[in-house]
């Protein structure tokens, strides 16, 4: 069937599409493509209406960062992004997180409410102490200028855990 009555069809092109099989200009290419699209579904003014996807805009935006890195994603009061900024790079195992910083950036973007995240480069998601201990205080400094915190995503390329569904929010 040619390919475009394939897409009038319903099917894509990359149904049955494996990553065994692709060249690693192709895997490489489709990852630069797959941020494109996650990337313009968080630009400036889209309501961020999918965690799934923003999970898989996160992944894939760390995925290759060999250092913790921390940022936020800012939003209006309709969770509507304003910006999604990288404010803190660590080490392999830590990034050290001002409270101060994150309360000043989210006062110039005139944010509403905060998503944090940042990645394990070990590969594993869970929270550790220090991370909730992180989330609680900026938590408690962003509530002083009444912002709220929606979430904390800890990523690595393979999963993803959120801190709000663990109820640790």
């Amino acid at each position: 069937m040619p390919s475009h009555l394939r897409l009038i069809a319903g099917a894509n092109r990359f149904d049955g599409l494996r990553p065994a099989d692709l060249s690693d200009a192709e895997a490489t290419r489709l990852i630069e493509l797959a941020l494109a699209v996650l990337a313009a579904r968080h630009r400036p003014g889209e309501v961020l209406s999918r965690p799934s996807e923003t999970r898989a805009y996160l992944r894939l935006r760390l995925a290759a960062c060999r250092n913790e890195v921390f940022g936020c994603l800012f939003l209006d009061n309709r969770h509507r992004v304003l910006a999604i900024e990288e404010l803190f790079q660590g080490t392999i195992d830590g990034a050290s997180v001002h409270a101060r910083v994150v309360v000043q950036r989210a006062l110039e973007r005139n944010s509403a409410a905060l998503l944090f995240f940042h990645n394990h480069p070990s590969g594993v998601a869970e929270p550790s102490q220090a991370d909730l201990r992180i989330t609680q205080r900026l938590k408690d400094a962003l509530a002083l200028v009444d912002i709220r915190v929606l979430d904390h995503l800890i990523v690595t390329a393979e999963e993803s855990v959120s801190l709000a569904e663990r109820g640790l929010l």
